[in-house]
């Protein structure tokens, strides 16, 4: 199977620091990776490189094919979503924010929608009108990660998206990108929990001192 997205001997430097060093890697399309490693090995940045937020210091990333830095930046994202550890939301209330994605693709909201993601994440439907400076951690990762998914990507990216969340928020949020993932969306998770890392996932990176320490085949 072809790859989707091609890291080809990347390095990021920030400030005269090296993040991450000969980066190389192929995650083909329905993949779903766990990407491992302590904290500050470079992993949040190697999801940002998936997505252009930032720019490689060396080497390629190709998504499809195609030279990440040639791609239109917009177009881009629409195809690869990053949900941060620490939610952005943006607006007054949570229906603008999950409205964004069709406003961004001139379509109109689809507020059923919104409701039925809500009671999946175990939020109620009247948190569309709600301000979103009165929203907790957790409330706040469930509402950007629905947004993230409201017309869902070719590639999810998530990093440590459940860390505010209990043991049954968690699930759900497992379940859901389990559901995501079985219909051929690529997902590739951030996380710190061995046992979530293992729970799904059919590959695990693991990334150390800004280098892949290892590939491993989980199922």
């Amino acid at each position: 199977m072809p790859s989707q997205i091609e890291f080809h001997d990347v390095c990021y430097d920030d400030k005269g620091k090296t993040i991450l060093k000969d980066i190389s890697l192929n995650i083909e399309a329905g993949d779903y990776i766990s990407v491992v490693g302590p904290s500050g090995s470079g992993k949040s940045t190697f999801l940002k490189l998936c997505c252009n937020l930032i720019s490689p210091s060396g080497g390629k990333i190709f998504f499809s094919g195609c030279d990440i830095m040639l791609t239109d930046p917009v177009k881009l994202r629409n195809k690869i979503r990053y949900c941060f550890q620490t939610p952005v939301l943006f607006g007054n209330t949570v229906a603008e924010n999950l409205a964004f994605p069709y406003t961004v693709k001139k379509e109109e909201f689809d507020s059923g929608k919104a409701e039925r993601l809500l009671s999946f994440f175990n939020l109620d439907k009247s948190l569309l009108t709600a301000d979103i400076k009165k929203l907790s951690g957790g409330e706040k990762q469930r509402i950007a990660l629905i947004r993230a998914i409201m017309l869902p990507p070719e590639v999810l990216l998530l990093d440590e998206v459940s860390s505010a969340l209990d043991a049954e928020n968690t699930k759900a949020v497992e379940k859901a990108v389990d559901i995501l993932n079985s219909s051929g969306v690529t997902v590739l998770w951030v996380t710190h929990n061995p046992a979530q890392s293992r729970r799904r996932a059919g590959k695990i990176v693991t990334i150390e001192n800004g280098r892949i320490k290892s590939e491993e085949i989980v199922k």
